[in-house]
């Protein structure tokens, strides 16, 4: 077995990776840039060493400089986690040549897979039904074109160099210029190569994987497969194990085409075969991940095993674990992919810092995040990953709306909300959801609560907030203290009235009767009037929470404003009143609204603009984010320049009339 090993990696696949090392009593060494000093992944390491400033590129994508900590500290192995260099097959070689173990897949193995053009056609050598579309990749975008209508339309651009999703541009029709350029930055800055791969896109296909494990001498297993069908830019959100509705004998044809996938290239350690399945059930190869996977712990709930395990054991040089008959299925898994991000925003990355954190009982978290934990803008935004087991599949998904309910986080933007809207669709229930599912209903998803709701629940929220805990008057007259005055009475409400902002928007609320337990409110706002009881008291993780006409709310009081979660939703309710919106006038300045690097500079001095046009680009936590115009006008001045680096308010681009 492995004596001392490196985790490659951080947040919470570092810390499920230093799970097992633990339980198996092998020493590790974690690393960590200066943005990830002091987190929790780690906590329990032998030996820590600082690999880099923050910026990834410099940190944790700096191969010899993990080889250096490696070596430096005794380890005889390094674990790539998933993302930044765990499928980069000159990083594995390198570790190879420095006389240590990699545990993952042989360095050619995963440069014949990353290159999506060489391994369609290793696929197809092996039997393995490939979608259709070019064989060549290009990073020119008249090529790309040329490619496009060789293949024709609809089509898929896929980074040749990629994996995951990223990257990934769906074009529809000619003049896509701007679409194939963005898609060829994507994958330079992502995969350091720009070539893109053309396939014909399938309509409304499933994604459906299969789990291959191989010892590298042409011996392999599968561990069943798993659903990823519920993805947004080609990036999975909810996962499950096994795929829902799928046919028996589907299910085993896709079985075994990724075992003889896998034995075609005499595969080592964990791997991933992903296919789409077609609405006529025909399937073909999509990629092959050479590394461990992020859904990987909806496959160890159905099948009792530790994936990290095996890839340790494998690394050692140990045989598989299992025949492919002594490994089992029970049950069903599924998992969510909680991010720091805001749907109503484009699910804009939203770093921050985590202030309050409620996880669900009954549920599997992993995660790197703990309360006061920063969410660095130099990396992916997830939270955590909650993952639920049952018996079957309807009562799964029952456990994760319920854990999804349960769950709340306060200081950041989360997708929570989303979540919790997608796993109760119809759609999902049912097992008919497909790739193009969330793009198809997503307005639907993104429901916000009613200003009248939230403006109801921050309201009792300061109201509960006030009163004192324990024996004693329940009045929040008697609180030491209280959130108005006597001078707050008013007409109309007994017990005073505040005002707060949503949105800019004004909310008036008077508070007709208080109790513990529940407060009654008046609240209007945009000339609606709610009456309601707003039922609740202080909960976990220092949280109020409560009850509002059956929908579960969770609520922060800070001193200017209240956080609010409304079936997952979030929202930020501001107790020191502004102007409203039409009291401002328009900025002349498009600023950048998150940290990131400039990638693309649309706009040029001079030309005339209307609000909404795209001024430049930053790509932060791995997405490209739009900077746009906020009004009509002249571009009159710019004052970034690709390849900068720049902070959240930035002045970017200014307009004149």
């Amino acid at each position: 077995m492995i004596g001392k090993l490196l985790i490659a990696n951080r947040g919470e696949i570092a810390r499920r990776i230093a799970r097992t090392c633990a339980r198996l009593s092998i020493p590790y060494v974690a690393v960590y840039s200066d943005a990830d000093r002091g987190a929790p992944h780690l906590e329990g390491a032998a030996d820590l060493v600082r690999i880099g400033p923050a910026p990834a590129a410099r940190s944790y994508l700096d191969g010899a400089a993990l080889i250096r900590a490696a070596r430096e500290r005794g380890a005889d192995a390094i674990h790539p986690g998933v993302g930044f260099l765990s499928e980069n097959a000159d990083f594995a070689a390198a570790v190879e040549a420095a006389g240590l173990i990699f545990v993952g897949p042989r360095p050619d193995t995963i440069a014949a897979l990353g290159d999506k053009g060489r391994a369609k056609a290793l696929m197809a050598e092996a039997g393995v039904p490939v979608v259709p579309g070019s064989a060549a990749a290009s990073d020119d975008v008249e090529e790309v074109e040329r490619l496009i209508a060789a293949t024709g339309y609809p089509a898929l651009l896929k980074p040749a160099a990629g994996g995951g999703g990223k990257g990934m541009q769906v074009v529809t029709k000619p003049g896509a210029r701007a679409e194939i350029a963005s898609a060829i930055r994507t994958a330079r800055s992502s995969f350091g190569d720009g070539r893109l791969l053309v396939e014909r896109l399938i309509e409304r296909p499933r994604h459906v994987e299969v789990q291959v494990f191989g010892d590298g001498a042409g011996g392999a297993v599968h561990l069943f497969d798993r659903e990823c069908s519920l993805q947004r830019r080609h990036q999975k959100v909810i996962e499950e194990a096994p795929a829902s509705t799928l046919p028996d004998a589907l299910r085993a044809r896709l079985a075994q085409a990724a075992v003889a996938g896998a034995r075609a290239v005499t595969y080592r350690n964990a791997g991933t075969f992903e296919f789409i399945v077609g609405a006529d059930g025909a399937f073909y190869y999509l990629e092959v991940n050479t590394r461990l996977q992020v859904e990987h712990p909806v496959t160890e709930a159905i099948t009792g095993l530790d994936l990290v395990e095996w890839q340790l054991r494998l690394a050692s040089g140990a045989p598989l674990p299992l025949a492919q008959e002594q490994i089992h299925a029970r049950g069903h898994a599924i998992e969510c992919r909680l991010y720091a991000e805001d749907p109503a925003a484009g699910f804009r990355p939203a770093p921050g810092r985590v202030t309050h954190l409620a996880w669900p009982s009954g549920a599997r978290i992993d995660s790197a995040v703990e309360a006061g934990s920063p969410v660095p803008p130099h990396y992916d935004p997830m939270i955590a990953k909650i993952i639920v087991h049952g018996d079957d599949r309807r009562q799964t998904l029952a456990r994760m709306r319920a854990a999804l309910a349960e769950t709340a986080v306060m200081g950041v933007a989360t997708n929570l909300g989303f979540l919790a809207a997608l796993a109760a669709r119809p759609e999902v229930a049912a097992g008919t959801a497909h790739t193009r599912l969330i793009d198809e209903v997503l307005p639907e998803l993104l429901g916000a609560a009613a200003p009248g709701a939230l403006a109801a629940v921050a309201g009792a929220a300061v109201v509960l907030d006030a009163m004192p805990e324990g024996s004693g008057p329940a009045s929040p007259w008697q609180a030491s203290a209280a959130p108005y005055g006597r001078h707050a009475l008013a007409q109309g409400a007994p017990l005073g009235a505040m005002v707060l902002e949503i949105a800019g928007a004004r909310a008036a609320v008077r508070v007709l009767s208080a109790r513990r337990g529940a407060v009654t409110v008046e609240a209007e706002t945009a000339g609606m009037r709610l009456t309601a009881t707003v039922e609740g008291g202080r909960g976990s993780g220092g949280l109020l929470e409560g009850m509002l006409d059956g929908r579960r709310w969770r609520a922060l009081v800070l001193p200017d404003a209240v956080e609010v979660i409304i079936d997952g939703a979030r929202a930020e309710v501001s107790r020191r009143v502004r102007g409203g919106p039409d009291e401002a006038e328009a900025t002349d300045w498009a600023s950048a609204e998150i940290p990131g690097l400039v990638v693309a500079v649309a706009a040029k001095a001079g030309e005339r603009v209307a609000r909404g046009d795209v001024l430049a680009v930053i790509e932060a936590m791995k997405f490209e984010n739009p900077v746009t115009a906020p009004r009509d006008g002249i571009v009159a001045e710019i004052v970034c320049r690709v390849g900068e680096q720049v902070e959240a308010g930035q002045r970017l681009v200014r307009l004149a009339l």
